[in-house]
């Protein structure tokens, strides 16, 4: 069948990439479907500060009869090539049908993209960064994907595989069923509660903003020397968490403090997944409803961050977190948790984790190819 790849830029377009993922999977798949609300958000360029430090282009594959046949974003992130001393173009928000050529025209089209713009290296899959969805899964499919994290077909890593991308780096997920705080953990947290160094608080959900500043500035700092990380600005900070105001409970967003100076902070989220699949993508008419009544019944969580600035690497303030985070999950009954991502080399993250209990059960892969600029 003749296959075109066209830049999408009309309302339309836009729309059918949004929407496009919804013909990829069925209904019995493990996929979450996203708010389609959201998503349109997330891509408009009036609405993301992403799109302030970056070139995106999205593209689309169209049969013949104009039928979309799958989806791909071209990414240059100034801000990352900046801090990163890099010269890579990225792509991201793949989504094909199972056809080879297809999936060989889109990712043609991102590393053209790649050469013309004189780029030595092509990234992906971000969707847009580091800082938001990234990774191909390439393990653990027999479960559903958590909050913000990506779910595809195993399919996708052949197509990869056989384009000429090769792995960069995983990331790993562990899940953990809390049974009872292992008693090597009780043990540290009273030696660090005997130092009395550092003290924990909650969010303030009162002062919302003025918290967001100050865990933005930790963020920063507490990941700066991560691989790939690329520091947020305060316009994109605020924009991704404006989203999470209306599922964060505030006990589980904890904020370590040394003299007054805020220099750690872990957040773990609901997982609204449990509870979106059935919505479909819209919340309206009647979502907004299912959403609230539904939202007591979740009963898995997904630790997102977990952060401490490096002079402050050594308080003990991660067992702090870890104790207080144990005995949430206890207290409200979790079927089961899942920290991710974390890098595939960060024993000193993943070694705490699996010593609680805590099983690799899924892996998201970054892939890379060399562009020969001419």
């Amino acid at each position: 069948m003749p296959l075109e790849v066209k830049k999408a830029e009309t309302p339309a377009d836009l729309k059918s990439f949004v929407v496009f993922p919804w013909k990829v999977y069925s209904p019995e798949s493990l996929w979450v479907p996203p708010l389609i609300s959201e998503r349109v958000q997330f891509i408009s360029r009036r609405k993301n500060p992403f799109f302030k430090q970056a070139e995106v282009d999205f593209y689309l594959a169209v049969d013949e009869k104009g039928k979309t046949m799958g989806r791909i974003a071209f990414i240059l992130d100034h801000h990352h090539n900046e801090y990163q001393k890099d010269n890579a173009g990225f792509f991201g928000m793949f989504e094909c049908v199972e056809d080879s050529k297809v999936a060989n025209l889109l990712l043609d089209k991102v590393f053209e993209q790649c050469k013309s713009k004189g780029l030595t290296q092509m990234m992906g899959p971000m969707n847009l960064s580091t800082n938001h969805e990234c990774g191909l899964l390439v393990e653990g499919f027999d479960t559903p994907p958590m909050i913000g994290m990506p779910y595809n077909p195993p399919h996708y890593a052949d197509f990869f595989d056989d384009w000429g991308l090769r792995k960069a780096k995983d990331l790993v997920s562990l899940k953990f069923t809390p049974t009872k705080i292992p008693e090597y953990l009780e043990r540290a947290m009273g030696l660090v509660t005997k130092r009395n160094r550092f003290t924990l608080r909650c969010l303030d959900m009162n002062r919302f903003e003025e918290e967001l500043e100050t865990i933005w500035e930790v963020y920063n700092s507490a990941w700066s020397r991560n691989w790939g990380f690329v520091p947020m600005t305060r316009e994109e900070f605020i924009f991704s968490a404006k989203d999470m105001k209306s599922i964060v409970n505030p006990e589980l967003c904890m904020i370590a403090e040394v003299k007054g100076e805020a220099v750690a902070f872990a957040l773990t989220l609901p997982n609204i997944n449990q509870i979106l699949k059935p919505l479909n993508g819209s919340l309206f008419p009647f979502g907004w409803l299912k959403f609230l009544l539904n939202k007591k019944k979740i009963d898995t969580w997904r630790i997102v961050t977990l952060g401490v600035k490096k002079e402050y690497q050594k308080l003990g303030i991660d067992v702090a977190f870890f104790h207080e985070i144990y005995r949430l999950m206890l207290v409200h009954r979790l079927r089961m948790s899942e920290m991710s991502w974390i890098l595939e080399d960060n024993t000193a993250m993943i070694k705490p984790i699996q010593r609680v209990g805590g099983t690799l059960y899924k892996k998201h892969r970054i892939y890379e190819r060399a562009c020969q600029t001419e």
